[in-house]
């Protein structure tokens, strides 16, 4: 009965088992080391996240990581948790829905393992990563196909690349931005992840992500996995759903490390809009399907005391989608419409 079932397993990038600069810096070390995250030489890779990014980082994330966690532990975790088994509850015994995170655990080898064992005959891989990004759901599909090809027996494996434009997803993120009264704020700022810009030129190298302008409309030649055209189709989807017009909004991005990265920055977009008078920001981030470091810390902590500090007077951030009973049928839509 058991190999019967289709099994559907979600994969998040993963969090630090606490919030102590021990397990902060195994984190950070297991992370940084993959090459799609850092595309550099391996042995390049090795000094830099060894020897300069977690020696300088370990401590200072462990300080935020701090700040974020709750008695439950880890949001990202007992969201995925609560979402894992909501969907479960919703998809029925012809599925098996599972968790496991990239970098930390639940690990995805042990749950590779575990599928493996239990001899399950299809599995959709589901990424919880609305845009695609080869250093998100490109190394997630990457290990899991490392992994599977080495079996004797291979299982049908459905992939999901990506869902930024799914209507229902579009909705779910919709509905939370209603929810906060959008139209009583001066301005909105759609934050995504950061990316290095070379990232981005692998996808699509004889088109400069610099000079395109995908920033205006969806450059379907070479966008469909390009992460700079999809974080903008995004955001042109919400604002059509909520009924923005060009003005009420920007784009920005967060989260970076060295070298050139996809702007503009959000630290310097809430300066900005604060030096042009502008007093209330309400602030989404599309690319996250639970509220994490990103949201809950960066946006909401950090952000939000520079705009002030700027001359703004009030950021609020939007909650992510969670576990959202709208967000569970939208997953539900995802997963059914991969296994038909």
């Amino acid at each position: 009965m058991e190999k019967q079932r289709t099994a559907v397993l979600l994969v998040n990038v993963g969090t630090p088992e606490s919030p102590s600069v021990r397990d902060v810096r195994r984190y950070l070390v297991e992370f940084l080391s993959d090459k799609r995250v850092i595309d550099v030489p391996w042995l390049l890779r090795k000094i830099l996240v060894n020897l300069v990014i977690v020696p300088l980082r370990a401590s200072k994330s462990a300080q935020l990581y701090s700040q974020l966690w709750t008695e439950k532990g880890s949001p990202l975790l007992w969201y995925g948790n609560s979402v894992s088994k909501k969907l479960q509850d919703l998809l029925g015994d012809d599925y098996r829905v599972l968790l496991a995170m990239r970098y930390g655990n639940p690990n995805l080898k042990t749950v590779l393992a575990d599928i493996k064992d239990i001899g399950y005959a299809d599995v959709i891989v589901l990424p919880l990563y609305p845009q695609f990004a080869s250093s998100t759901t490109g190394t997630v599909l990457a290990m899991i196909w490392d992994t599977v090809k080495k079996w004797e027996t291979m299982p049908d494996l459905h992939l999901v690349n990506q869902f930024y434009k799914n209507p229902k997803f579009i909705n779910a993120f919709a509905k939370r931005i209603k929810a906060c009264k959008y139209g009583n704020y001066d301005h909105i700022i759609f934050s995504y992840h950061g990316l290095p810009l070379r990232h981005i030129n692998k996808i699509h190298p004889s088109v400069d992500s610099e000079t395109c302008n995908c920033e205006n409309q969806f450059p379907a030649e070479h966008g469909k996995y390009c992460y700079k055209a999809t974080c903008y189709e995004t955001t042109r989807l919400l604002a059509s759903k909520l009924g923005l017009s060009d003005g009420d909004y920007s784009v920005a991005f967060q989260s970076r490390l060295y070298g050139k990265w996809l702007k503009p920055f959000t630290n310097d977009l809430l300066v900005k809009k604060a030096g042009e008078g502008i007093k209330t920001i309400l602030i989404v981030a599309p690319s996250f399907i639970a509220d994490c470091l990103e949201t809950k810390v960066e946006l909401g902590v950090e952000y939000k005391k520079l705009f002030i500090q700027s001359g703004g007077e009030k950021l609020e951030f939007v909650e992510s989608l969670n576990d959202m009973p709208e967000w569970i049928k939208a997953l539900k839509g995802i997963v059914i419409a991969k296994r038909d």
